[in-house]
C-alpha cells in the first residue's frame, strides 16, 4: 500500500511510461507498470514529471519592494544600488518577512521548492537576517531555503562587514558570500576573496560569491576564487555567481581560466534575466549582453546553475519567480539550442543547482524525497518552450499546489479548435 501513485509519467532524460510510487514522503519505487494500490493516484498521461525547480540565486530581502522608495527610472545597476541604500533605513523586519513569504507562495505555485537567497549583512541591525532566518524555519515544511551571508557593500569597503557576517552565520545563515569586484581596488577584492574563503573553510561552510558582475574584462576575481577553492580543498562546495566579466574577456585568457575552474571543482551560477538587463549599459553598438560563457563552461564540465536573482525590486521591475522563464532566457542568450543543450538548460534550474546547494534527497530515485512537479509538457524542450503549466506540485508526497491545464479555444466560423500548444495536441 502506497500513499501516492503517479502513473504514465515521462521523466527527464527521455524515459517514458514510468510509474512513481510514494510512501511516507519518499519515493518508494520507480518503474514501468508498478503493482500495488495507493490512497491517491494521478495519471500523468505522458506528461513530464521532474524534481522541483531550484533557484540557486535570488535576493529575498529586497524582493517585491518595487517602487520603494521610488522606481528605478534608468533601470541601471547603479541606480538600483542607490535605491537600496535609500530604502535600508526604512526597512522593518516585519516588512522584509512578509514580502519574502509572499514570494514563497509564488515559488510554490511555480514548482520552485528550493531557494538560495543572498542576505545583505551590511545593515548593522541585521533585520533581513532575522526576518529570513525566521522565514526559513516557518517555511521549512514546504520550501528548502538556504541563506547566504552577503556583505553587499563590500567586505572591506564597509567597515563592519566581517563582524556582521560572522554574527549572521551564528544567527542561522548557511553560506559565506562576497562581492570582490565592489571593493575599492582590485587588490582589496583579491584579499576579500582570500579572507572569506578562510572563514568558510574554518567554519565548514559552502561559498557563493557574487564575482565579477561587471563589463570590465580585467575583473578576474573568479581566478582567485578558483585558486582558493583548490588551496582549501573545497571542490564541490564553492560557486561563483554572475561572472559577467567573462563575457568580455579575451578568448586566450578564458581558455586558461575555464579549465582551472573545472579542475578546482568550482560551480558557476548565471542569472540570465538580470545579466542581460543590467550589463552593457554603457555600450553603443555592438552591445554586449553580459551573460557569462554558459556554453563553454558546460562543455568543460563546470556545473552551471541558473538563478532568477531579482523579482520586482530596485534592480528588476518584472518577474514572477518562474524558473522556466529563466531557463528559456538562458537558452536564447547563450544560443543553447542543440537538443542536449536545451536539456542542460532544464538541468540548470533543477538537478545542477540542487547539487550546487548540496540538497539532501533530491531526485527521482527510490529513497529520494517525494518532491515532484507534473508539467503540462511532454519533455524538457516543450516545458521550456511553453513555460509549461505546473499541474501538480508535490511536497513530501502531499499536493502543495495544483493548476488546471491551460487551453485556448479558437473559432474560425463553424470550425472550433481546442489548443494547448503541446506537440501531440497542436491543431
Amino acid at each position: 500500500m502506497y500513499d501516492l501513485f503517479i502513473r504514465n509519467a515521462n521523466l527527464p532524460g527521455g524515459r517514458k511510461g514510468v510509474d512513481i510510487a510514494v510512501r511516507q514522503g519518499r519515493i518508494a519505487a520507480v518503474g514501468a507498470a508498478l503493482q500495488g494500490q495507493a490512497a491517491r493516484e494521478i495519471d500523468a498521461t505522458g506528461r513530464l514529471v521532474c524534481p522541483p525547480f531550484v533557484d540557486s540565486h535570488v535576493h529575498m530581502d529586497s524582493t517585491l519592494s518595487l517602487g520603494l522608495p521610488r522606481l528605478n527610472a534608468s533601470g541601471t545597476l547603479l541606480e538600483g544600488i542607490a535605491l537600496w541604500g535609500e530604502l535600508k533605513p526604512h526597512l522593518t523586519q516585519e516588512a522584509i518577512y512578509e514580502r519574502a513569504r509572499k514570494l514563497c507562495y509564488w515559488s510554490a505555485a511555480r514548482g520552485t521548492l528550493a531557494i538560495r537567497s543572498h542576505v545583505d549583512v551590511c545593515d548593522d541591525r541585521l533585520l533581513a537576517v532575522e526576518a529570513l532566518v525566521q522565514l526559513k524555519r516557518d517555511i521549512a515544511p514546504w520550501i528548502d531555503l538556504q541563506l547566504v551571508a552577503f556583505p553587499q557593500d563590500g567586505f572591506y569597503r564597509y567597515g563592519k562587514s566581517e563582524e556582521n557576517l560572522r554574527k549572521a552565520l551564528k544567527m542561522g545563515l548557511d553560506v559565506v558570500g562576497g562581492i570582490p569586484h565592489f571593493e575599492r581596488t582590485m587588490e582589496d577584492g583579491r584579499l576579500s576573496v582570500q579572507a572569506l574563503m578562510r572563514i568558510a573553510a574554518d567554519e565548514g561552510r559552502l561559498v557563493d560569491m557574487h564575482c565579477d558582475e561587471t563589463d570590465d574584462p580585467l575583473s578576474r576575481h573568479i581566478e582567485t576564487l578558483t585558486a582558493e577553492t583548490r588551496r582549501h580543498g573545497m571542490a564541490g562546495r564553492v560557486a561563483g555567481s554572475h561572472l559577467t566579466s567573462m563575457h568580455s574577456m579575451d578568448n586566450y585568457y578564458v581558455t586558461k581560466l575555464i579549465p582551472l575552474m573545472a579542475e578546482a571543482g568550482i560551480a558557476a551560477i548565471a542569472n540570465p534575466l538580470i545579466n542581460i538587463t543590467l550589463q552593457g549599459r554603457n555600450d553603443t553598438y555592438p552591445k554586449r549582453r553580459g551573460m557569462t560563457r554558459v556554453k563553454e563552461l558546460m562543455q568543460a564540465g563546470v556545473p552551471v546553475g541558473f538563478g532568477h536573482d531579482c523579482v520586482m525590486d530596485p534592480w528588476y521591475s518584472l518577474g514572477s519567480h518562474d524558473m522556466l522563464e529563466v531557463a528559456g532566457m538562458g537558452l536564447h542568450v547563450g544560443q543553447l539550442t542543440g537538443l542536449k543543450e536545451i536539456d542542460a538548460c532544464f538541468g540548470a534550474v533543477t538537478e545542477v543547482p540542487a547539487r550546487i546547494m548540496a540538497l539532501e534527497g533530491y531526485g527521482l530515485e527510490p529513497g529520494c524525497r517525494a518532491d515532484l512537479v507534473i508539467l503540462q509538457a511532454e519533455d524538457e524542450m516543450e516545458a521550456i518552450r511553453l513555460r509549461a503549466e505546473r499541474l501538480y506540485v508535490i511536497r513530501r508526497g502531499a499536493i502543495l499546489a495544483e493548476s488546471a491545464p491551460r487551453e485556448a479555444v479558437v473559432r474560425f466560423g463553424e470550425e472550433t479548435r481546442h489548443l494547448d500548444f503541446t506537440r501531440k495536441n497542436l491543431g
